[in-house]
This record gives C-alpha cells, sequence and structure tokens, in this order.
C-alpha cells in the first residue's frame, strides 16, 4: 500500500472501489477512510498558538530552577490544610478540636475534672465530676471560652454548658410509679 491520497476512480465511484463497481471492504475500506480523514485535516486552517504570561494556564516544563514552584514536593500538613479549605472543613475540624485536645485547650487541672460532652450550635456542654467543679468551671466560664476561642477559633463555641455528674433517673420506664421516688438512696 502506498501513502499517497485517495483519487476517484475512473468510473466515478468512491477511491479504492473494487474494479466491479462494489464498494471497498476490509483494508481497501480502512485506507479510503484514513486517507480522506488525513486529507480533510489538511484542507483545514490550523489555530493559532497563544503565547501566554505564567498565569495563564500554561503547563510548566523542565527544570523548575530556584525557589518555590508548585511542582516542588509539599509538606503533608500544608496539603491537607489546602484540601480542608477547599472542601470547607475548617468549623468540624475545629469542633473536633474541642474533644480532642480538651487538656490542651483547657489546661490540665481542669481536663482532668472535666470533659466535654457535646457541641451543638456553638454551645458546648461540659460535664464536671462534681458539683464543687461545676460550680467553679461556671465562675470560669469567661476565661474558658476565651481559652477555647484562642486556641481552636473565634464563634466555633459560643456559649457553655457546665453541668455536673449525672444521677440515674427513673423518670421512664415501664414500671413508673408516681411519686417522689427512693429519697433514702440518692437524698
Amino acid at each position: 500500500m502506498s501513502n499517497e491520497p485517495a483519487t476517484p476512480a475512473p468510473d466515478g465511484g468512491p477511491a479504492g472501489s473494487a474494479p466491479d463497481g462494489s464498494a471497498p471492504a476490509g483494508p481497501e475500506l480502512a485506507r479510503a477512510v484514513l486517507d480522506a480523514a488525513l486529507a480533510k485535516r489538511r484542507a483545514a486552517p490550523r489555530p493559532q498558538r497563544r503565547r501566554g504570561g505564567p498565569g495563564e494556564g500554561r503547563r510548566l516544563r523542565g527544570y523548575s530552577g530556584p525557589g518555590p514552584d508548585p511542582r516542588d514536593p509539599q509538606p503533608f500538613g500544608a496539603v491537607l490544610e489546602r484540601l480542608m479549605k477547599a472542601r470547607g472543613w475548617e468549623k468540624p475540624r475545629a469542633e473536633a478540636t474541642v474533644f480532642g485536645a480538651w487538656e490542651k485547650v483547657v489546661g490540665a487541672d481542669i481536663a482532668k475534672h472535666s470533659r466535654p460532652v457535646k457541641l451543638d450550635a456553638g454551645v458546648l456542654t461540659v460535664e464536671a465530676e462534681s458539683t464543687a467543679w461545676a460550680t467553679q468551671l461556671r465562675m470560669l466560664s469567661a476565661t474558658l471560652l476565651r481559652n477555647i476561642a484562642r486556641e481552636i477559633g473565634h464563634n466555633v463555641v459560643t456559649r457553655l454548658n457546665i453541668h455536673g455528674p449525672a444521677a440515674p433517673s427513673w423518670a421512664r420506664g415501664p414500671r413508673r410509679v408516681q411519686g417522689r421516688g427512693p429519697r433514702d438512696t440518692y437524698g
């Protein structure tokens, strides 16, 4: 086979047609289609290439040279930070920091006697180990809010709901009896 463009058959039929006038088949058909596509491509005008500046979407090529370059290896923390910002995960990350780094956020002494229970719509529920610690934490709530804002960001925790240890409750259940309840044990 030659690389010359196909020419129409002498009988006026398509290029590459068989001498008996039938349509080409197999390799002859493939060659005819390829030759037609190449001829069409050669006839079409070529688009002009633009030479743009560094910020116009050109792909950087070759050696990056001295100085920072987007192709350089990036620290994992920086990549993770960009991902969290792009996906809008800053607030959930800050909320998780309250629970994960409670000791760092409020201090070792307070963390030893309290724990965060729930964060809902900016209200952090904290459970103290005793009623005395709950009272102390209520008095320190402004300081605690300042420390939390400094460590994890503003407007993540806007209010503290502090309570003491939870006692068992007989308010619900299948065998509930109306009345004062067991006053002799938890009174």
